[in-house]
């Protein structure tokens, strides 16, 4: 669709700010957007992302694929918008009794908490700069626990993305093992101990004696959940984060 404001938003964007209400020719419209987004994400919760097409979700809706077109410009869109309703609304932090760490956890939380109920969310592209209303209101949340710390705009900026992408790469990991898990056709605990012995069998100490050395330990034997490591990475990045508040405070 053609930007015809001349702002630079997508006609499908401008409409899920409200500032579209319907198609700007034609005679009154059956559809709307949100109509058509939930359909394209009922689509993807049942069948996976690989399954969402403009034709099956218009024949969800009850119309032709070109109809469509009225209200999204692009698969594209469709699914940058599916995103967006996915993520819902963000957490209420910072909280009264919150400090910015504990606020930042939560929402680091919440952000795994919506990929693990959406994984489909997570092979969507990142094909720009978030322009739309929930990723607007994740990322105020997540700025609003920093507002008060004494870092500059750009350090909170950075420390949002920084944690935001921590959480989506750690739930990708997540959602990629347990697919490992189901193709390997055992327990978690079974495929694991199978790759421990593997391990010791290829990594000698010889060719490989920091890696042969961790291995003899057990540690990659055991099928601990994933959590375990998103709280080491989450805590180290929020170490580093209240070291640089502290450096800021100093200054």
């Amino acid at each position: 669709m053609d930007d015809e404001n001349g702002n630079g938003l997508a006609a499908s964007v401008q409409a899920a700010w409200g500032l579209r209400v319907r198609p700007a020719k034609g005679p009154k419209p059956a559809l709307t957007l949100e109509r058509i987004v939930v359909a394209a994400v009922r689509i993807a919760d049942t069948d996976g992302l690989a399954a969402v097409s403009m034709s099956k979700v218009a024949a969800e809706v009850g119309v032709t694929a070109m109809a469509l077109y009225r209200y999204v410009g692009n698969k594209d869109e469709l699914l940058a918008l599916m995103v967006d309703a996915a993520m819902g609304a963000p957490p209420k932090v910072p909280r009264p009794d919150q400090g910015w760490r504990a606020g930042l956890t939560e929402w680091a939380w919440a952000i795994g908490a919506l990929y693990r109920a959406k994984p489909w969310a997570l092979r969507v592209p990142i094909t720009g700069i978030p322009a739309l209303p929930n990723q607007f209101a994740w990322m105020d949340r997540g700025l609003a626990c920093l507002s008060d710390c004494g870092l500059d705009e750009e350090d909170q900026l950075s420390t949002i993305l920084l944690i935001s992408n921590l959480a989506r790469v750690y739930e990708g990991m997540v959602v990629d093992l347990t697919n490992a898990f189901q193709a390997a056709g055992g327990r978690p605990d079974e495929v694991m101990a199978q790759t421990h012995r593997t391990f010791v069998r290829l990594a000698t100490p010889e060719r490989f004696p920091a890696l042969s050395k961790v291995i003899a330990t057990g540690v990659l034997s055991k099928a601990d959940p994933m959590d375990k490591e998103f709280i080491f990475g989450l805590e180290r990045v929020l170490d580093g984060v209240g070291a640089l508040i502290a450096r800021a405070e100093s200054q």
